[in-house]
């Protein structure tokens, strides 16, 4: 048997090898710097295939996209428009409400035991060596962003166009390859989150969590994020986490707890009566405590409920693949869920528990052409989705921007199909491209920041980056 502690000094050794503090650090990007070309679609361009709309799916219809918004859903091609028969499933870009995407660059991890809450594993000695060191190191010689940049690109791929928990310190004013709810989103900044609550009301971060509340009471704040009872669940102080919660006027009609595997079916109830809201990631949970949360007990009292992929060292390599152990879980605890309302649980529902349920979520005109293109695996529309995974997504728009697709559809639909703001990338041995420049609010100082780029910068310090298609 091979001797975990020995495994973690071998891969540590490995990773250092090479003695990374006289690596020199990447360079910042150039002050002043040129915004990048970006990857634009042609002024209006056409998607056909299923449709999957608020009342439905719709067979045999035209998406046509126009000045980033979806401007007409019809059964004609409209005439002069480049379009593309895609055959597949059109639905929003999903939305991906728990992660932390800094450490989505890692291999899986596999936990060497079960662990009764969050605090025993991130005290743990294999954690710290094949997790957090490699991450502080990271941090200390790369620069802001880099890490963000390409667990986005991860995001993007499996199909995300909106995802929670990315690092404050790196996306403070701006957005970046794809949405960021909690932080600047929209021209506004109108979510905050904590990963640990003060323990009362003098304990640390009180006053950061003052101000939040603060904030929510003001109508400036409509979601706020919060990891919470996560461990198992006869763990007291799991459990305690709920009471310390309502003990802090925390547990309000903006509050998005995240995790809440330790939390009864009352507590539950408690969360829907105030209008509270659950994330659930169920792969994570079941990987570090051998349990997750009771998501049917939540179901069935009619609490709004998404999912996140939480990160890859124990989550799923990508939302996808979480909706699938979602499903499995839910069956295991005695509810069979129907394919539809594990598509809303990452698109509508998750919008709605995020406060953008007006913008995201839905295909509807009008609004930003955040648009997901899976090949189709089921007659039943919702059913295809369910089925699909990372190697069905065949193009994705955010605002309209063509940010990753079939290299044969972006030929047809770029304004530019030759522009370098496409990078041409291999995924899954399919020829497709990646829009490496996408910004919603762009600024002076963008540049571009290709994906080979990204993998030579991290695989210097790090070389075993976890790779995206695979």
């Amino acid at each position: 048997m091979v001797d975990r502690g020995e495994l973690a000094d071998t891969f540590l050794t490995a990773y250092l090898a090479g003695t990374p503090d006289e690596v020199p650090a990447v360079p910042e990007p150039r002050a002043g710097a040129a915004p990048p070309a970006k990857a634009t679609p042609a002024e209006t361009v056409a998607l056909h295939g299923c449709v999957i709309t608020p009342t439905g799916p719709r067979e045999n219809t035209w998406l046509v996209i126009e000045g980033g918004e979806i401007s007409e859903l019809t059964s004609r091609k409209p005439s002069g428009v480049p379009g593309v028969r895609t055959e597949g499933v059109l639905l929003p870009g999903l939305i991906d409400l728990h992660g932390h995407p800094e450490f989505n660059i890692f291999a899986p991890w596999e936990p060497p035991r079960f662990f009764p809450n969050r605090y025993s594993w991130r005290g743990s000695d294999a954690y710290h060596a094949l997790v957090r060191t490699p991450q502080n190191t990271l941090q200390d010689k790369l620069p802001a962003g880099t890490q963000l940049r390409y667990a986005e690109i991860r995001a993007l791929t499996g199909g995300v166009t909106a995802i929670q928990g990315a690092s404050g310190l790196n996306r403070a004013t701006d957005e970046s390859l794809v949405r960021n709810v909690d932080l600047r989103i929209f021209g506004e900044h109108k979510a905050r989150a904590m990963i640990d609550l003060p323990d009362g009301p003098d304990g640390r971060g009180a006053d950061t969590l003052a101000n939040v509340l603060a904030a929510i009471d003001r109508g400036e704040v409509n979601a706020f994020y919060v990891h919470l009872a996560e461990g198992q669940r006869d763990n007291q102080r799991s459990i305690d986490e709920f009471a310390n919660l309502v003990d802090l006027k925390a547990l309000t009609p903006a509050t998005v707890v995240i995790h809440g595997s330790a939390l009864a079916r009352d507590q539950l109830g408690d969360m829907r009566d105030v209008g509270a809201s659950l994330v659930w990631s169920p792969q994570s949970n079941l990987r570090l405590y051998g349990e997750t949360t009771r998501a049917s007990d939540a179901l069935d009292l009619g609490l709004p409920v998404a999912l996140g992929a939480d990160w890859l060292p124990s989550g799923s390599t990508s939302l996808l693949g979480e909706m699938k152990i979602a499903r499995q879980e839910l069956t295991n605890q005695g509810r069979r869920e129907q394919a539809r309302s594990l598509v809303d649980m990452v698109t509508a529902d998750a919008a709605d528990i995020a406060g953008l349920g007006d913008r995201l979520g839905r295909i509807e005109t009008g609004r930003p052409a955040d648009v997901l293109v899976l090949a189709r695996r089921d007659d039943d529309a919702y059913e295809s989705v369910c089925r699909s995974t990372a190697m069905d997504v065949e193009l994705v728009t955010i605002g309209g921007d063509l940010s990753y697709g079939r290299t044969d559809w972006v030929q047809v639909l770029a304004a530019d199909s030759a522009s370098p703001a496409l990078e041409p990338v291999i995924a899954w041995g399919r020829p497709m491209m990646l829009d490496v420049s996408w910004r919603a609010n762009p600024g002076e100082g963008d540049t571009m920041t290709t994906l080979s780029q990204l993998r030579a910068d991290l695989t210097r310090l790090y070389p075993p980056v976890g790779p995206i298609w695979a």
